[in-house]
Formats: structure tokens, C-alpha cells, sequence
């Protein structure tokens, strides 16, 4: 199956609202969000003034949305420069195992690499998760066990 890897605009916004209850049903949730507030969060977070993050998707032959990589920019990272911030990596589960999320890690690292100041690309995965493990230990990245992860909610959704 041939996919195409492109950035993101607005006449995704839809699609890419429906593709995240997917994300959200595969992660196990259960309360999800009306498509018209996904939308609307969608639109805000991918086009608003400034945007909050960036996302490449993955569309198959029928023009369908069955993946994508959400990510941004923080700083700072190493001394004064910045990294590229992994937050979201999805393929649909009948394309997985195709290369497709090799691709989509491919592209991240054009991206950082294009961009000056650019020194790395970070990403977490959770640890009872085995499938992503070892798809990023089979492309050669070592897990980090340097840092603690925090969070803590606002109260807001």
C-alpha cells in the first residue's frame, strides 16, 4: 500500500478530529469528547495564532486519514539550542508493521535536522507498553532513564 507523508492544513481538520477518537479509543478511554469540541480544539491547536503544535499525516491511496506525528519545538534543549518534541505517534492498526511509523520517524528527523538550532528529538512512550518499545529499539533509539515524568491536571479539558 503506498501512503503519502504531508503536513497538516485545514481542510483536515475534520478527519483528523475523527481520527483522534480513534487514538483516544486505542489508549483505552472511554469518555470521549463531542467531534464538534475535538474540532474546534484541533483547529485552535494546529492553526491558531500561535499554533501549539505541528502535525505530519499519514493518508492512504483512498485519500484517508490512517496516521500522524504531532509534535513542537521547545527550548531550550542542550546549551541554547531547541528540540523537536515528539508528543503523538499513530498508525492505524491495519497498516502497522509496514513501515509506515519508520517513515513518519524518518520524516521527524529531516524536519529537526532542517531546522537550525535544532539539536535533538525527544519523545516518551509508556513503560507497559511493549509494542512501541520495541518498535523504537528497532530502529536503533536506546531508551533514556535519566528523567522523572510529572504532570499534574489543570482542571481544564
Amino acid at each position: 500500500m503506498t501512503v503519502t507523508i504531508r503536513p497538516a492544513d485545514r481542510s483536515d481538520i475534520v478527519a483528523l478530529a475523527e481520527l483522534i477518537e480513534e487514538i483516544e479509543r486505542f489508549y483505552g478511554s472511554t469518555e470521549i469528547q463531542a467531534l464538534e469540541e475535538r474540532r474546534s480544539q484541533v483547529e485552535e491547536a494546529l492553526f491558531g495564532s500561535p499554533p501549539l503544535a505541528s502535525t505530519l499525516l499519514v493518508e492512504d491511496e483512498a485519500g484517508d486519514l490512517v496516521g500522524l506525528a504531532s509534535y513542537s519545538f521547545l527550548w531550550p534543549a542542550a546549551g541554547s539550542s531547541h528540540s523537536l518534541f515528539l508528543k503523538e505517534l499513530y498508525v492505524r492498526g491495519t497498516l502497522r508493521r509496514r513501515g509506515v511509523g519508520a517513515r513518519l520517524m524518518g520524516e521527524l528527523r529531516s524536519l529537526a535536522a532542517a531546522r537550525p538550532g535544532c539539536s535533538r528529538i525527544e519523545w516518551m512512550t509508556d513503560r507497559n507498553n511493549p509494542g512501541a518499545r520495541a518498535f523504537y529499539k528497532s530502529l536503533g533509539f536506546a531508551e533514556f532513564d535519566g528523567k522523572i515524568v510529572y504532570r499534574v491536571d489543570t482542571g481544564t479539558t
